[in-house]
Parts: C-alpha cells; structure tokens; sequence
C-alpha cells in the first residue's frame, strides 16, 4: 500500500468515524430527548469533530482524483481543523474529564474527545503538509476561538446556557473568573497552534507528504 491510498483510507475511516459518533449522540441523545438541536451544534467538540470529518473527507477526495499539491489556503485551513480537533482533546483531558459531561454516550466521549484528536494530530506529522506556514498563520487561526467564546459569553448572558463551565460566571467564581479561564484559554490555544505550526514546517522537508 503506497502512501497516497494509506491517506486516503485513514482519511476516509477517521472521519466516518467522528461522524458517526457526532450524529449517534444527536440522534439517540439529543433528538430522542427532546434535547436542543441548536445547543447541540455549539459545542466546540461537536463542531471541531465536524470541521475535521470534513477537512479529511475533502482531501481523500482530491488526492482520489489525483490532486497532491494544495494551496497554502488549504494547507492553513487544514491546519486549523487540526489546532481545533487537538484543543478539543488537550481541554477535555486535563480541564473537563473529571467533571459532569453531561448525557454523553461512553464510546462517543472517548472518540470526540480522543482517538479523533490524536487521529488529526498524527494526520498532520504522518502526511506533512508540503509548504511552509508563516507565524500570520497561527493568529488567522485564533480567529474562530475568539468568536466562538465571545459568542458563548454573549449567548449565555442571554439565555443561561454555557457550552463549557469555564464560560458560565456562577461556576467560575464571577465574570472575573470567565476572563482568566478565557485568557488561560486562549494563551494556551495560541501556543498550541504554533507548536501545530511548527511540527509541520520541522517535518514538511524529511517526509514525503500525500496532501
């Protein structure tokens, strides 16, 4: 098996894979109790299994119809899906395992918040992306987590729902709690993007990438 079908194969599983635990949790869970869709999809887990099924499924695709060198467009999105899918993995393990995940199912929790993370991680080593990415990348990458937790701080100010404990002020000792939880946060997402970065621009020369 040369590399260019190895890709395409780990692609393909992984991402059914995460979409298959995404979707049984929304449809035995969610759905089935009646639960809200839409607090469903603003999980930051949910979204980032999404991001990376997709990332996976679209570059099995292309390296199927031949394609092997992306833009650096595509490498950085690619990147980003990567940065998000291991936040979720790194958050989860060392913040939220030990708390109330609420009604997960076992085998979802352990795929969306594990193999998929490492999944993505090894994706990005094993298949080195061709070009190299600049530092600018790492802040267009920090874009979505900014959004993401303003929207959350402004939604549950509204309504009372937080995604995440970190983001509610009554758990968090106050919204004086929130910002360094958020701070703590987005310290943390920013040198985790530029270790992603540079694991791909140390790797990129030694390894003959098939994306």
């Amino acid at each position: 098996m040369n590399s260019r079908t190895a890709a395409i194969l780990y692609r393909l599983v992984f991402a059914v894979l995460s979409l298959t635990a995404v979707f049984v949790q929304f449809f035995a869970v969610t759905v089935a109790g009646g639960l809200s869709v839409f607090n469903f999809f603003c999980y930051f887990t949910n979204l980032s299994n999404l991001m990376i099924s997709a990332v996976f499924i679209i570059s099995a695709v292309r390296l199927i119809v031949g394609r092997t060198d992306p833009s650096d467009s595509d490498v950085a999105i690619r990147g980003g899906a990567v940065v998000y899918i291991v936040f979720v993995g790194v958050v989860f393990n060392t913040i939220l395992a030990d708390g109330d995940v609420g009604a997960v199912i076992p085998w979802v929790n352990t795929v969306v918040h594990i193999i998929v993370p490492i999944a993505g991680l090894a994706d990005w080593i094993i298949w080195a992306p061709r070009r190299r990415l600049p530092f600018s990348v790492t802040l267009w990458w920090m874009i979505w987590p900014v959004v993401y937790s303003l929207f959350s701080l402004i939604r549950g100010a509204i309504d009372g729902f937080y995604p995440y404990p970190f983001y509610n002020p009554e758990r968090s000792g106050g919204y004086g709690g929130v910002a360094l939880w958020c701070l703590a946060l987005i310290v943390g997402f920013f040198v985790l993007a530029n270790v992603v970065r540079w694991v791909g621009n140390l790797r990129h020369r030694t390894l003959e990438p098939a994306s």
